[in-house]
């Protein structure tokens, strides 16, 4: 893919063999003493491109992980930083554990010894390389290893911004949770706002009221699951998951299902649809959006054919091959990307950095004088009209923008922006044939201008 896009970008003889490839990867082999025995454990840090610094992106704890994956996700994240004109470098980590196998006690200790590998080596840092929540970690690993860093630097003021991710109460950020899931909504409406790229999945121009097929309900698939259905009228008419999928043809009760599969670690059993031991066979279940939120490579050469929705939207990171790419790109599908539709992330990371950075929230200084002035120009209209201001809309126009709708606000506008750029190139450029290619181009192009001026 990026190989694609390098051949329609205009650069120096060898740059794009040099963006390419990782600037640096970090292998380490650590033991920790549990259940009476030394266990020793694989990890790596990859980092794609640091300039800009830090470098940014995701830990994964995985049986399944190697340093190949690592390094081809670390790639992905300067794509995306680079697409959505964010100052960070691509990295990515990952630790070879099946953290279901471990007690939280036990994952903690092997955390900090992660962290203090990677902090000794500087693949943790503030100012280097600032890691977030992946598969298999959550935003107590995040906690656990800001921690260890603190008590590694204990001079560093701004420790608490070597992760994103962190729980609110331990300089986290409003909306960080929710961030990926909300990115892909965020995705979606503005697709359905361009009327032209619309037009090529022949879909209607309301959002409300489309089926939704949706593979994985993690925190990705439950947020977008959630807000585009209760925010955008979409039905969910089916969730796969590791046991199988669970269909409902006039649409899913998402907070129900997530409680259900709290409880019972899957779909099966779940009252409000029919259940289907084959959860593969939901890809290719008959819908206008079908969104991939869990796994790469999920839609291959062997199922892309028969691959019936119009419009797919990459919540997970490369969950479609390159061939398949091909296939769906033939066969007239659109493709929302990944280094797109889940970029909402590392948005809202770069949010949560910054906060930690200058040490105050955001809409803290303005928001009560914003208040006054709202209430000052709403009496105004009262008088002026001699009509009292709607009831239903007063508190949403009077009260002062809080920290989540700042960063709800910041990360629409990120997604919007970045599309536009997208949707422009792809529509007046004959030469590129898909949105991924349109990414993909925007970022090798910025990349390449900041080689450039550094004079690299």
């Amino acid at each position: 893919m990026f190989s694609d896009a390098a051949q329609l970008t205009s650069m120096e003889e060898g740059l794009a063999g040099k963006i390419n490839v990782c600037n640096a990867s970090y292998i380490t082999r650590f033991g920790v003493r549990l259940r009476g025995k030394m266990h020793t454990f694989e990890g790596w840090r990859s980092v794609h491109s640091n300039h800009p610094n830090p470098a940014k992106g995701g830990i994964r704890y995985a049986p399944y992980a190697n340093l190949d994956e690592v390094e081809a996700l670390a790639a992905l994240m300067t794509y995306k930083c680079a697409l959505m004109d964010i100052p960070f470098g691509g990295s990515k980590g990952a630790l070879k554990i099946d953290p279901f196998e471990w007690e939280p006690h036990e994952l903690e200790r092997i955390t900090r010894r992660f962290t203090q590998e990677l902090a000794r080596h500087e693949f943790l840092s503030p100012s280097q390389n600032v890691p977030a929540p992946d598969v298999g970690t959550n935003e107590t690993t995040m906690i656990w290893m800001a921690d260890e860093f603190r008590r590694m630097r204990p001079a560093d003021i701004n420790a608490n911004a070597c992760v994103t991710g962190k729980p609110l109460a331990m300089g986290g950020i409003e909306g960080r949770i929710e961030a990926t899931g909300r990115g892909v909504q965020y995705a979606i409406q503005e697709f359905f706002r361009n009327p032209a790229d619309l037009a090529r999945t022949g879909l209607g121009p309301d959002l409300s009221g489309h089926s939704v097929v949706v593979q994985g309900l993690g925190n990705v698939g439950y947020h977008a699951a959630k807000f585009l259905s209760e925010e955008d009228g979409c039905l969910i008419i089916a969730v796969a998951e590791r046991d199988g999928v669970v269909r409902n043809p006039t649409g899913l009760d998402i907070e129900a299902l997530k409680a259900h599969i709290a409880v019972h670690n899957g779909v099966a059993g779940f009252p409000g649809g029919e259940f289907d031991p084959n959860g593969v066979a939901a890809l290719t279940d008959e819908c206008d959006i079908l969104i991939p939120a869990a796994l790469e490579s999920v839609i291959t050469a062997e199922n892309a054919q028969d691959i019936k929705a119009p419009l797919i939207v990459e919540a997970a990171n490369g969950p479609v091959t390159y061939d398949a790419n091909q296939i769906l790109r033939d066969k007239g599908a659109v493709i929302i990307p990944d280094l797109f539709a889940n970029a909402g992330g590392v948005t809202v990371s770069y949010f949560e950095w910054v906060k930690n950075l200058t040490h105050i929230p955001f809409g803290l200084m303005e928001r009560r004088r914003d208040e006054r002035g709202n209430r000052i120009l709403a009496q105004s209209i009262e008088t002026m009209t001699g009509r009292s201001f709607p009831a239903d809309q007063a508190h949403e126009f009077i009260d002062g923008a809080r920290e989540i709708d700042l960063v709800r606000s910041g990360l629409d506008e990120k997604m919007r922006s970045a599309y536009a750029d997208m949707s422009t190139l792809w529509n007046s450029d004959p030469s590129v044939p898909d949105l991924r290619t349109a990414g993909y181009v925007l970022a090798v192009r910025r990349l390449a201008n900041i080689y450039k001026a550094l004079g690299i």
